[in-house]
């Protein structure tokens, strides 16, 4: 009886353990959070790649302002 318990519980956790279905779902999920936090920093951050569009653009109105004065 415990011999039958034992083998039965070794085969459902070796059964377990090499399941890999939703594996692939997980690493995408991993990805995306990735991804996620990394364009959060790069557009959102002090200095982020947003302010210096802002100021280039700022920079190119006022020199073509002051090409039309």
């Amino acid at each position: 009886m415990i011999t039958k318990l034992y083998v039965t519980a070794s085969n459902y956790l070796n059964n377990l353990r090499n399941d890999e279905r939703g594996v692939t779902a997980i690493e995408y999920g991993l990805i995306a959070i990735a991804m996620a936090t990394m364009l959060a920093l790069v557009f959102y951050n002090t200095g982020s790649l947003v302010d210096e569009l802002k100021i280039g653009f700022d920079k190119i109105t006022s020199a073509l302002n002051s090409a039309n004065n």
